[in-house]
């Protein structure tokens, strides 16, 4: 447990009930506590960061205020409630965050009653909670409903949706504006403080309403009154505060406030919670809080490996072979030195992507849409209307929120934008929410729809190339998360000839066809079999659609059994899309699909993933010896 000597008030909360037993100087030594916590626990293994830092003192207020987990309180993703997790009995439970069988880095309902809603992907907040404050209308419950988001995720669309309905539908419902960057509103302070606890402030509120009320008595000198009143309220507002956005949505707005002054987010916390309709409140955080190297460096810092307390620096280092992102943003960046008219977009992650360098190299042909995956889909679709090429870099599990644009704006239309997918399969320790298990199946069921998967990072750059200079419609490659393979790169590019694979070896008794990451793992594989005496034909597809048919018909007349390997779902991937061709054709040949099966994966690193589903060299050594003894095999499929 937390040493009770080191965290003197931290050791003895287990959860929010505890904190509510505290006063003001107590509550600040827990703050202290849950930060030093915080930057000895993941110092030591890892994990999202600054975020946390940031939102100590808010979400002790919250917890303090509210009667969680019977009023509802919902995150937008996970990184700044790493201090929730902490507070609602997982702090023991946070030495193994992100790792295999520990607790998730994000929300989650199945982990804690106080995980009101899960959340990896960011701008859902405010619309789950919304649905929670009506469904409590509708059963007349007394419960509170607290959406705490991001000012990052406040650049995603769906929170406007949200906020719009929310002033619609004018259901009681508090949002806080967790605003780490100022990227709203200037620094006002004393201003914005007093106007704040003013127009928050009980008896302001009463006075407001006796006032209305006094003067719609007053037939229609009382109107032009209210009408005085009104201007005059809004043009303080105006001035004083940055709230006429939200205000404009039906939302009544108070801050921004010190978010770090604990003292005064209880405060408002108490004095909002009674209001009426919703409302906004808006917090001004440092992300990074109380520890330096975390506050000079919030990008760095977001999330991290283990590091070094006293300077914040990695502890270990890479592999040695570089990224698969950082191969990408480097061949991005020399084509757009050739050519002007290729853009690289990105939703809010230039160093996730790698357009980092393009960004530095030739800042005029890079674009950041901020969290607004689809904008972002139809943004590179209206370029590719004037002849400009863009490249849309976007981790695989987030463009799953641009399908409908990838569809309508830009497949129907025969645009030509190029979709690089990173973090496409596994990707680790984010687990579920962010496991890009879908891409080959959503992809391919695209009319027109090009998709490609390198077996190394020297392959990437060709097929970045060859999607450049495709002129077909819209073409995506996806790559892994992680160090490529060490191969030599050559210099310049290679064009790859659309729908063509390529034999790597030769072997009679079974064929292997894989796709991205899993030619290595057939190669590692056949290895292995060797020693049983199993010759295996290793053929690196590269093409999930559209498929090599020569190569297909080939392998067809010349192997009885035959096995597809991909890192994606098998519902509808790749080996599907064999399987599918070789029913089409009437072929007899029977087929084993391995694959991700048709679950959501938890969280682990790689390795341990791919050993626990089978999918591992030595996996898929087993499953195929099962295979060709004939013996009943998960997902085999005769056609």
């Amino acid at each position: 447990m937390a040493e009770e000597g080191k965290y003197e008030i931290l050791s003895k909360i287990n959860s929010p009930e505890d904190i509510r037993k505290l006063d003001l100087p107590q509550l600040k030594i827990l703050c202290s506590d849950i930060r030093e916590y915080l930057i000895d626990t993941i110092s030591e293994i890892g994990g999202h960061f600054g975020g946390g830092l940031g939102t100590v003192e808010l979400t002790v207020a919250v917890h303090k205020v509210f009667n969680t987990p019977y009023d509802l309180v919902v995150w937008d993703t996970g990184h700044q409630a790493y201090p929730h997790k902490i507070l609602t009995g997982r702090k023991e439970a946070l030495k193994k965050i992100r790792r295999f069988n520990g607790i998730s880095g994000f929300l989650k309902r199945s982990e804690s009653e106080y995980d009101t809603f899960g959340a990896g992907h960011a701008s859902t907040s405010i619309s789950a909670a919304l649905g929670m404050a009506v469904a409590r209308d509708l059963k007349n419950e007394p419960r509170k409903v607290v959406a705490i988001i991001g000012d990052g995720a406040m650049t995603g669309g769906m929170a406007y949706e949200a906020m719009n309905n929310s002033g619609i539908l004018k259901s009681n419902l508090i949002v806080v504006l967790n605003d780490n960057n100022m990227s709203i509103a200037p620094n006002v302070w004393q201003i914005s403080n007093y106007f704040t606890e003013m127009i928050a402030h009980p008896d302001y509120n009463k006075f407001k309403g006796q006032i209305w009320e006094l003067t719609g008595k007053l037939d229609q000198f009382g109107d032009r009154l209210r009408k005085i009143a009104v201007r005059l309220e809004n043009g303080i507002k105006a001035v004083v505060t940055p709230g006429m956005l939200f205000e404009a949505l039906g939302f009544r707005y108070f801050g921004p406030i010190n978010g770090h002054n604990l003292h005064q987010l209880i405060k408002i916390f108490e004095q909002v919670k009674e209001l009426k309709g919703p409302i906004m409140v808006h917090i001004l955080t440092q992300k990074g809080k109380g520890y330096l190297p975390a506050e000079s460096d919030v990008q760095k810092l977001h999330a991290s490996t283990p590091f070094d307390k006293l300077t914040g620096k990695a502890l270990k280092k890479d592999s040695g072979n570089p990224s698969y992102t950082s191969i990408f943003g480097n061949a991005l960046v020399e084509i757009v030195k050739d050519n002007p008219n290729v853009v690289g977009i990105t939703g809010a992650m230039p160093d996730g992507t790698g357009l980092d360098k393009l960004q530095k190299s030739y800042p005029h042909n890079y674009y950041d849409v901020g969290i607004a995956e689809e904008h972002g889909v139809t943004f590179a679709a209206g370029l590719a209307t004037q002849g400009i090429i863009p490249v849309v870099a976007i981790y695989s599990t987030f463009l799953q929120r641009g399908f409908d644009q990838m569809v309508h704006d830009v497949a129907i239309q025969k645009l030509h934008v190029v979709f690089v997918l990173d973090r496409a399969g596994l990707v680790g320790s984010d687990g579920p929410t962010h496991h890009g298990a879908f891409d080959l199946t959503y992809l391919r069921l695209i009319p027109g729809m090009v998709v490609m998967a390198p077996k190394d990072e020297s392959e990437l750059r060709d097929m970045l190339f060859t999607a450049v200079k495709h002129r077909g419609g819209p073409i995506a490659l996806r790559y892994p998360r992680g160090a490529g393979l060490g191969v030599q790169l050559k210099e310049g590019f290679s064009l790859i000839e659309i729908g063509k694979s390529e034999r790597l070896k030769e072997g009679k008794d079974v064929a292997l066809l894989a796709v991205g990451i899993m030619v290595d793992y057939a190669l590692k594989a056949s290895e292995m079999l060797e020693h049983d005496g199993i010759s295996c034909e290793v053929i690196n597809m590269r093409f999930i659609k559209p498929l090599d048919s020569e190569q297909l018909d080939f392998i067809a007349s010349g192997h009885s059994k035959i096995v597809t390997l991909e890192e994606n779902t098998l519902i509808g991937g790749f080996g599907s899309g064999v399987v599918e061709y070789f029913s089409e054709k009437n072929y007899k040949n029977e087929i084993l699909r391995i694959g991700i099966p048709d679950e959501f994966v938890e969280h682990g690193t790689q390795a341990e993933l791919h050993q626990l589903l089978g999918i591992d060299p030595e996996g898929i050594a087993e499953k195929v010896k099962i295979f060709l003894e004939n013996k009943k095999a998960s997902h085999e499929v005769t056609v």
